[in-house]
Formats: C-alpha cells, sequence, structure tokens
C-alpha cells in the first residue's frame, strides 16, 4: 500500500506560488463559461497562484488598466447558475495585428501573468497559439522600446497556454462537446416539445432552423433527441430527389476547468499549446494547433465535397450520431425488409429514468430493420410472467422520444419466483432474445435468468441489459439513462432554492437527493451547484467532521458570501439525518446564518428527458440491437436459438472512453449487493474537487488527468 502511495500524483503537490494566471473568454459566449472561469479561478488561488480576471477578451488584455483584475475566492461565488460570461468577451481586430499584440505582451508583463487560460473558439484560440510563438520577439521588442527591463523580460520569458472550447457550434475537432453546446441543445429540444403538441393536434409539419454555422452537430443531436423525420446537415447534403423522398416519409459541466489549471502547472518550455476536451467521459489534453488544423480541414473537405472525409475529422461523437440517425432515419416497405424470422422482446424493469422510451423506440425501430419482429413487454417481468406481452410495430413507438417516465410500465419484481412461467411465455411467443432496460433491479434479473440456464433452456437465448436509473448504481458503467436528467433536475432546483432567498440575510440550505446508498447524485450534482458540502454513505463521516464543516461554513458566511449549500444522499448515515443536520447547522450558525432545508423527493426523476439521456437512450439501444442480431446468428443452429455461454448475458455500458458488452456474471465481484452499488465508482475521484472549490484543504489525486496525446489517439478503432 505504502509502495502504491507514493506513486500517486496529489493536486496539493503542484505548487503555484510565484505564479500568475490569467483568464479570458473571447468570441461569441456560450452558457458553462462561468462554471469553467469559476474553477479556473479557485483551482489557481488553491495552489498559491494570483489568478487575474482579463475582461472584454483580448481586447481588454490589449487596454489593460481595470480590465485586467486580481481575482479572489468571493469574486466567483455564484456565477455557477449565471448565463454567458460575466468577465465579458469581445471580437478585438486590434490583436490580430503585430502592434495590438504587443500592447497585450506588455499588459501581461507589468502583472508577471505567464499562464493563459483562453475560452473561446478556434479563432480565439489561434490567436493565443500565435501570441505564444511570438512572446520571446514581443519581449525583446519591448526591451528595445524601453518599456521593460531586462531583468523583467527573463522573468517573465515563457508563455504557457491553455485552451477551453466554448462554443454552443461544437465545431472543433478532438472533443464530443464543447463548453455551451449541451445547454444550446436544451433550449432546441424545449422548443421542438412546445411546438409538438401543436404539431400533432393539427396533423401540421414544422420546418426548424438551428444555429451551428458549418457544422451540423446541433441540428444532428437535435433531430436524433426529438425523434425528427428529416434532417439537413453540411456534412451529408441531400442526394437528387430528396423532396420526393421527404413528401412521402411525412405522408406515412466544471472538470475542464480544473484540467486547464492542472495543465498550466505542469507545462515547460518545451510544452506545446494544449487545448482541454472532452472524450467519452474524460478530460484529455490535445496539442491545439493539431485540434485548429483538423477543424478547418473540415471545411475544406466539405468545400471540396469529401463529405465521408468531413465527418471523419468531425471525430467519433459526430459520426456515431450521423450513423445513428441513418439507422432510424426512416422505414421501408415490409416487403423491402430483410426477414430473419426472429422474435425479440424489449421490457423495462425497476423505477422510471427519463430515456428509457427514447432507448425502447430505437430498440424497436432498429430491430425492425433487422428484419426482427418485436415484442413489447408491459410492467417489467410481473408483466412477462402474466403474459402481457404483444408485437410492437414501426409506428407504435413515433413520438416517443421525448417521453418522461416508461411508457410500457415498468416493476421491480425479479424473475427468481416466476422462473416456470416465464419460461413459458418465451415459448408461447416464440422469444428468440431479450433486451431489459433499468437499473440495479435489471441487473439482478439478467442475473437470475443467466443462473437459471442450468434448469431451464428457455432462457438459453441472447440478452442484453441497457443501465437505466436516476441513481447511477450499475456495475459495469460509468453512466445509465436518466442521471442527467436527474442531475439536471437537482442542479436547476438547487438554483431556483438559492435564488429564492434573493435579498435576504445569509442563508444556508440543506438538500436531501436520492440515489439510495449511491452518492452520484449528491456528489456530482454538488459539484455542479457549487455546493459546500456533500454528504454520502461511500464517504463516511461523523459528529467531529459535521462539526468541522459548521465552523468552516460560518467563517466563510462571515465574508462576502451569502449563500450556502449543504447536500445529503438519503442513506448516508443511518443516524445523521437530513433534521439532524437542519437543526446541527441551525443551532452552529445563529448570529451568522439561519437555516432551510428541503427534501427533492421524486421530482429528481425530472420530466421530459434531457437532449443527453435521449440520445444515449438511443445510441445505446441500437448499438445492443445490432449485438443481439449477431449473437442470434451465432447461436442459431438446427432450426432453433440455443446460446448458453457467458458473452451472451450481457450488460452494455460505458467505460471511459468505449462502450463495452460486460458479461453479467463476471460483475457480481465488482458489486456490494448489500448496499446495491458497484465496489468501485469512477466519480468518488471528484468528491475532493467538490471540496477544493468550496475552499476546504484536501487530497485530490490527479494520477489520472489528462496527459497530452495525439489527436488521432482519441479516435477509437473502428467499431462492428
Amino acid at each position: 500500500m505504502a509502495k502504491q502511495q507514493d506513486t500517486k500524483k496529489l493536486f496539493e503537490n503542484l505548487s503555484g506560488a510565484g505564479k500568475s494566471i490569467g483568464v479570458l473568454t473571447s468570441g461569441g459566449d456560450a452558457q458553462g463559461m462561468n462554471a469553467a472561469v469559476r474553477a479556473v479561478v479557485r483551482m489557481g488561488i488553491y495552489v498559491g497562484a494570483k489568478v487575474y480576471f482579463i475582461h472584454e477578451g483580448y481586447q481588454g488584455m490589449v487596454d489593460g488598466g481595470d480590465n485586467i483584475e486580481e481575482a479572489s475566492w468571493e469574486s466567483v461565488s455564484s456565477m455557477l447558475q449565471v448565463g454567458g460570461t460575466v468577465i465579458g468577451s469581445a471580437r478585438c481586430k486590434e490583436f490580430r495585428s503585430h502592434e495590438g499584440r504587443l500592447k497585450a505582451a506588455h499588459q501581461l508583463v507589468l502583472r508577471g501573468i505567464t499562464n493563459l487560460c483562453v475560452i473561446g473558439g478556434d479563432g480565439s484560440l489561434t490567436g493565443a497559439n500565435l501570441f505564444r510563438e511570438e512572446w520571446s520577439g514581443l519581449l525583446e521588442e519591448l526591451v528595445r522600446q524601453g518599456l521593460i527591463d531586462e531583468e523583467a523580460a527573463q522573468n517573465n520569458s515563457e508563455l504557457h497556454i491553455v485552451g477551453m472550447v466554448g462554443s454552443i457550434d461544437n465545431d472543433f475537432c478532438g472533443t464530443d462537446m464543447t463548453i455551451g453546446t449541451d445547454s444550446a441543445l436544451h433550449r432546441i429540444i424545449e422548443v421542438v416539445d412546445a411546438i409538438m403538441t401543436t404539431a400533432q393536434s393539427h396533423q401540421r409539419t414544422f420546418v426548424l432552423e438551428v444555429m451551428g454555422r458549418h457544422c451540423g452537430y446541433l441540428a444532428l443531436v437535435s433531430a436524433l433527441a426529438c425523434g425528427a423525420d428529416w434532417v439537413l446537415i453540411p456534412e451529408m447534403p441531400p442526394e437528387d430527389g430528396w423532396e420526393e423522398h421527404m413528401c412521402q416519409k411525412l405522408s406515412e459541466a466544471s472538470r475542464m476547468g480544473v484540467e486547464a489549471v492542472l495543465a498550466l502547472l505542469e507545462a515547460s518550455d518545451s510544452t506545446p499549446a494544449c487545448v482541454v476536451s472532452l472524450c467519452g467521459n474524460q478530460a484529455v489534453r490535445l496539442p491545439l494547433m493539431e485540434c485548429v488544423q483538423m477543424t478547418q480541414d473540415v471545411q475544406k473537405s466539405m468545400d471540396e465535397k469529401n463529405f465521408e472525409e468531413a465527418v471523419r475529422l468531425r471525430g467519433r461523437s459526430f459520426e456515431n450520431n450521423l450513423n445513428t440517425y441513418k439507422l432510424l432515419s426512416y422505414h421501408k416497405a415490409d416487403s423491402e425488409l430483410p426477414n430473419s424470422s426472429f422474435n425479440v422482446a424489449v421490457l423495462n424493469v425497476g423505477a422510471p429514468a427519463a430515456g428509457m422510451n427514447a432507448a425502447v423506440r430505437s430498440a424497436v425501430r432498429v430491430g425492425i430493420k433487422e428484419g426482427h419482429k418485436m415484442f413489447a413487454v408491459n410492467d417489467g417481468f410481473e408483466g412477462f410472467y402474466k403474459g402481457q406481452i404483444k408485437e410492437i410495430t414501426w409506428g407504435d413507438v413515433a413520438g416517443w422520444t421525448g417521453q418522461g417516465g416508461s411508457i410500457l410500465g415498468t416493476k421491480r419484481t425479479l424473475p427468481a419466483k416466476h422462473l416456470d412461467k416465464i419460461a413459458e411465455q418465451i415459448r408461447i411467443h416464440n422469444i428468440n432474445a431479450l433486451l431489459v432496460i433499468g437499473g440495479f433491479e435489471a441487473f439482478e434479473c439478467l442475473l437470475q435468468l443467466y443462473e437459471a440456464r442450468t434448469s431451464h433452456e428457455d432462457f438459453c437465448i441472447p440478452m442484453c441489459m441497457l443501465p437505466a436509473t436516476i441513481s447511477n448504481n450499475v456495475p459495469g458503467t460509468d453512466l445509465s439513462i436518466g442521471a442527467d436528467t436527474s442531475l439536471n433536475a437537482i442542479v436547476e432546483t438547487c438554483d431556483r432554492i438559492k435564488q429564492s432567498a434573493s435579498g435576504t440575510k445569509r442563508r444556508v440550505f440543506i438538500i436531501e437527493t436520492m440515489g439510495g446508498y449511491c452518492g452520484y447524485l449528491a456528489s456530482v450534482g454538488g459539484l455542479a451547484a457549487g455546493a459546500d458540502t456533500v454528504y454520502i454513505y461511500e464517504e463516511p463521516f461523523n459528529i467531529r467532521d459535521l462539526q468541522s464543516n459548521v465552523e468552516h461554513l460560518t467563517e466563510k458566511m462571515k465574508t462576502g458570501i451569502q449563500r450556502g449549500l449543504v447536500l445529503r444522499n438519503e442513506n448516508s448515515n443511518e443516524n445523521f439525518t437530513t433534521d439532524f443536520i437542519y437543526q446541527l447547522y441551525s443551532e452552529e450558525g445563529k448570529g451568522v446564518f439561519d437555516c432551510r432545508k428541503n427534501v427533492l423527493g421524486h421530482m429528481q426523476q425530472g420530466g421530459a428527458p434531457s437532449p443527453f439521456d435521449r440520445n444515449f437512450g438511443t445510441k445505446i439501444a441500437a448499438k445492443a440491437i445490432q449485438w443481439i442480431s449477431r449473437k442470434l446468428k451465432e447461436s442459431y443452429k438446427d432450426g432453433k436459438v440455443f446460446a448458453n455461454t457467458e458473452d451472451t448475458a450481457c450488460l452494455l455500458g460505458m467505460r471511459r472512453r468505449t462502450m463495452a458488452f460486460q458479461p453479467v456474471v463476471q460483475l457480481k465481484d465488482e458489486t456490494d449487493f448489500a448496499h446495491r452499488i458497484p465496489k468501485e465508482q469512477w466519480w468518488l475521484k471528484l468528491h475532493p474537487l467538490m471540496k477544493i472549490l468550496a475552499k476546504y484543504k484536501t487530497s485530490y489525486d490527479v494520477s489520472d488527468s489528462g496527459q497530452l496525446e495525439p489527436v488521432t489517439q482519441v479516435r477509437p478503432k473502428k467499431a462492428d
């Protein structure tokens, strides 16, 4: 253990003493920029560096004066829920000239700023890289003009640049999603959901134009998320005669800010400028100019009408979205479809989760296009053994993508007590494969069916499970369908609760979240909402910890901070209940702040699914059906399906950057069945980050922090 501890790279060992960091936002504003700015400021201050706001982007850097202002811990309070960028953003023609960059260099040297975090689009980041390349020459010129002396030039000889891409267009290569894109998708989906009732009531067709310039990402993902009938994007121009085809059819996050500070602290003179990107659920560092070049190559490919290459350059996320859209885009006549003679059943198990319906719709339509006959099971395995099974067609799932809850119905009933009746229904309906969508109960169901294969040959069929639960407590996956919608509901509610106290005296809110014994919602929700403390089962706490937290918050509230936020997971401790914590904070905070408590309850399940959950459910279900099709072909012998190996009963989950099929029996050892959680949970590494941003001194392991890697490495090998 001691040797393992020695190899850890701890954040607190990275010193920022004597360093100055400037943070600016440039170009068009995007929601989420403020969260990134807040993370840069607080992490920079935490390691002992000075951090400066550079107001109004590069224009503020050129003009200097009050535009470059030292930031304090308190100056970024209450920024998380504010849209746009509070430090301002402007496009600066002057910075494009050599004279403008010379003025900017002078302003930075005057304040000893040699580390820049630039949040903007490809133009802003390209300008930053040019500024870095010219830096030594600019300093020499300033010395010759007598504006700085040799000592100042020596002390500021290196300029380090880290970029974060802020753009709603999501048109920057090397990242799955840019800052602001998710919020833009939310706005688009809200509009689509609002007009959908009118469209259905009056049998009208709506044509919706979205932004995105030369990148079709917003249009493509919105089309997937709302189940659009047609999408027009630059990367996939319509073929000749598309009008007739269309008419015929109609007639039928903060982590990136932290990674930016890490990159600046670890930078050396030989380190190239990098951009912090998102790949899967990981923050990665990529060479800035490689990404810029690839982004420019996309436009070149489209100008040359080489659309296949343009899609490839856009990256794996765009490519996967486009392939999924093609799978679901239109329905051929029954006579044109392949006929596999296989029957596939789909059912939901456990509590409802937003995105379940999108997954069912995707599974049904992809299954039909694969030639299968699809069957829907109502009310989970309870409905299964009662025979509530019927064929479901392409048109039956129209409009399901944006619906919350579970249209099929869902129950927590496990199959173990009803194996004979379930086997009988499998024979009656000639079911050849199962797709189970749900949470921890669904995982247990698949395990029970797999283990029952020895006594019931009817269960020797391909079976796949898709994780869908707001608790995100299923082993074998980093994310579950429904968790994103729930997090959005928690953060939105926390924002509203804090805003409800606007104008009152200092106040602390104690908020209880769901999740069973899994602290994912509380921990990640607390990070996104700017919580001061989060109590979860995975991190045991005692009365001394509670007292320390109260004292810490009391000291913070004596400064300019007006609001405090404490989140508690419902099963974090059987004795230190939400009521107990509320009473403790109320008593100890007398004279400094008052307290309010809120139990969020089932509102955390959210209403309509978020764009992420709609698309995640759609893509993961399509992938699962394709896997089922392959397994059916492999296991079909002598006129029947027989699949009894471990790899024919799998869970499909997201593991870091990839989607992986994992035999459920192999996941048993990774599972704490008593508390219904995985034994290891990736998000626990983020928990200390929340503490640091709340001004606690704590240990933060950054061994897994993004390392600079070639752009080509973030693209996965071609999938089956």
